[in-house]
């Protein structure tokens, strides 16, 4: 992707008086919700379903911790780093694009949500849906760092919940 294109994407956001506000808002308000939502279910499933908690837990740790290890191992530049423009959602952090680790949590966790009641899961991954694109269009990640973050929050998902 191209400078240019990268632009592109975001002129809309850029050009609205109160988008980018909008936008960084989005952007912690759903991270928010769903690192606030996780622990909360891990909370009610230690007094009401213990048998699921450990299952709950270990999926998306021991996912996160390989996920984080991907991203040191592939060191991918983030847009706003090899393209030289400034993003609207500010980091200060280098590297480590690929996978978008937030996009990879929501979606495991939808997938957490989806193992204990398949009806909770439903705004999970709407949410997830949202925040692959309010990432990209703040500037911090690229399609394809989004698309492998969400791919493997499903993948990992589907097999620690519904084949292991």
């Amino acid at each position: 992707m191209t400078k240019e294109q990268f632009e592109s994407i975001t002129s809309f956001v850029k050009s609205h008086r109160n988008a980018e506000k909008i936008l960084k808002a989005v952007n912690l308000i759903l991270t928010l919700t769903v690192y606030v939502a996780y622990p909360a279910l891990c909370l009610w499933l230690l007094f009401f379903s213990r048998e699921r908690l450990l299952r709950c837990v270990l999926v998306p740790g021991i996912m996160f911790v390989l996920v984080s290890a991907a991203r040191r191992l592939i060191n991918r530049p983030r847009p706003y780093e090899k393209l030289g423009f400034v993003p609207i959602i500010t980091k200060d952090k280098r590297g480590q694009s690929m996978p978008s680790r937030h996009v990879f949590s929501v979606f495991v966790i939808a997938m957490t949500f989806l193992y204990i009641n398949p009806w909770l899961s439903l705004p999970f991954f709407l949410i997830g849906i949202i925040l692959c694109t309010v990432r990209i269009l703040g500037g911090v990640h690229y399609p394809s760092d989004v698309i492998v973050g969400a791919a493997i929050g499903l993948v990992s998902g589907f097999v620690g919940y519904f084949i292991i």
